[in-house]
């Protein structure tokens, strides 16, 4: 069993001891004054950190399929919206749900989710977000009617009201960036 371990930190320390000499001393011939490369050393020795840390995001999986959602350009453009219609409709759908709650983001998202599946998405991203809002707003009615904490729901029902407000604004501006928003939190009730 030794044997089997050592051969293992030798292979990842090897591919990674083997790229940096090999461009380190093709970088010594271009660059003469070695002594002064020591600090373009570490950002060598971080790329080949950073391409470790990308094959353990391979290996685990989650890390890898989280950035490809966040950068939209792979949704936008592939439905029958221009770009910018698709962008305006998303940001539409969050905005409005900050002022109309559920009723502005539904309607898009019925209206258009067929047209592009950028405002699909950020059509349902909206309604969810929007229905738990109004659950929290239900939970916030529910504890109002307890005498005891009653005064609280005078003071959580605007503090809900605010933050969709806020989190709509949010969501519209990177939905017009054309980036998928997500909210920090939001029950999926419709997938």
């Amino acid at each position: 069993m030794s044997d089997q371990e050592p051969p293992t930190p030798k292979d990842d320390e090897s591919p990674e001891q083997d790229s940096p000499p090999l461009q380190g001393s093709a970088k010594d011939d271009s660059t003469a004054p070695a002594s002064n490369a020591s600090p373009e050393e570490p950002p060598e020795l971080n790329a080949p950190e950073s391409e470790g840390a990308e094959t353990s995001a391979d290996e685990a999986g989650e890390p890898k399929a989280a950035d490809p959602p966040i950068a939209s350009s792979n949704v936008l453009g592939r439905g029958s919206l221009s770009e910018n219609d698709e962008k305006t409709m998303g940001m539409l759908a969050h905005i409005l749900g900050g002022v109309t709650c559920v009723l502005g983001p539904l309607i898009i998202w019925l209206i258009k989710k067929d047209e592009s599946p950028f405002v699909n998405d950020q059509g349902k991203e909206a309604v969810n977000f929007q229905l738990s809002v109004l659950l929290a707003y239900l939970a916030a009615g529910l504890v109002g009617v307890v005498p005891v904490v009653g005064c609280l729901a005078a003071l959580v029902i605007p503090a809900i009201g605010i933050a969709s407000l806020i989190f709509g604004i949010l969501g519209g501006l990177e939905a017009n960036k054309g980036i998928i928003y997500r909210y920090p939190f939001a029950l999926r009730l419709i997938s």
